[in-house]
């Protein structure tokens, strides 16, 4: 499996997560948290972007954001995993979510800032294609910023997973500019 593979099954599984995140695609199982699952694996292949792109210091940049992002996203999705795993015990998940809400070594690397870096850091990385690939470039980095403030700021599951789907068909662009240019 090539970098290019591993680029794009990252980014299908990390848009497949947002879908279940949206509730537009139904949660399958009470016992597997397939939502976070999903995000889990897209984000790991999603590390892949850091050797797919040029070797500039703008995209070592994006690469240390990167990294630091999909760590976070592990971390978020451990947090989550747990959370589930008290299934409709509304006051052990409100104790822990307080307990994480009130402290900082968890909240901020974990919750409140970590899992943007994976959307920074991408969208640092086609930030360098601005001048050749405008378009797509936008496409990423705008949609990075939608992302965040879908979900932060308007709690719009919809608009979410729009934001996160132009994110990731213009990383696809991207990744895949090579390809369609030797179809023309």
């Amino acid at each position: 499996m090539n970098t290019k593979q591993r680029c794009l099954i990252g980014l299908v599984f990390f848009l497949i997560s947002y879908l279940f995140f949206s509730k537009l695609l139904p949660s399958l199982s009470e016992s597997i948290d397939f939502a976070h699952w999903f995000n889990l694996i897209g984000a790991c292949f999603l590390l892949s972007f850091n050797d797919a792109f040029p070797k500039t210091k703008i995209n070592k940049v994006g690469s240390v954001l990167t990294t630091l992002g999909v760590i976070a996203h592990i971390g978020l999705c451990t947090i989550d995993f747990i959370m589930s795993s008290y299934g409709n015990n509304e006051i052990e998940k409100a104790e822990l979510s307080q307990h994480i809400s009130n402290s900082p070594l968890l909240f901020y690397p974990f919750v409140a800032v970590g899992p943007s870096l994976l959307f920074l850091g991408l969208a640092v990385h086609a930030f360098t294609f601005i001048k050749t690939e405008t378009v797509k470039s936008l496409m990423v980095i705008l949609g990075a910023v939608a992302v965040g403030i879908s979900f932060f700021a308007l709690k719009n599951g919809i608009l979410m997973v729009l934001s996160c789907a132009v994110f990731v068909l213009g990383l696809g662009l991207l990744i895949c500019k090579n390809d369609i240019k030797k179809v023309k």
